[in-house]
């Protein structure tokens, strides 16, 4: 079976033995073209899937002749250990850390309090260098 391009639009391929590309047929027609079934390439017997070459039966026994099992369900195990409870979670933090990113929320400025320390530090500097 030999691919041509379609002779009016020059964009879609359609076999040798059609006219015009399905686009083209809808557009001159109004309607869509029958569809031709096709055939389990395999068995010859029963229609193909959709977007397949084989029926649902050979491509089920042809799976299983690979060893894919079909089984839907398995739990699937990823090896992490579960957790009991949040203290397994959150970090121990004692408050005798000197760390900048956590501090006890009664030593932190208000942002008034912060604009005025930006600004006294900003004219500290100024004054150091002029």
């Amino acid at each position: 079976m030999t691919l041509v391009k379609c002779p009016r639009c020059e964009l879609n391929y359609l076999s040798a033995k059609e006219h015009m590309c399905k686009v083209c047929y809808r557009e001159l027609h109004g309607k869509q073209k029958p569809e031709e079934v096709e055939v389990c390439s395999t068995c010859h017997e029963s229609n193909a899937l959709p977007g397949r070459d084989v029926c649902l039966y050979c491509l089920r026994e042809m799976n299983k002749q690979k060893g894919i099992k079909e089984e839907i369900g398995e739990p699937v195990e990823i090896g992490l250990d579960p957790v009991s409870g949040m203290e397994e979670i959150v970090p121990d933090i004692s408050p005798d850390q000197d760390d900048p990113d956590f501090h006890v929320m009664g030593d932190a400025l208000s942002l008034e309090a912060l604009g005025e320390q930006e600004d006294a530090d900003d004219e500290d500097e100024e004054d150091m260098d002029g």
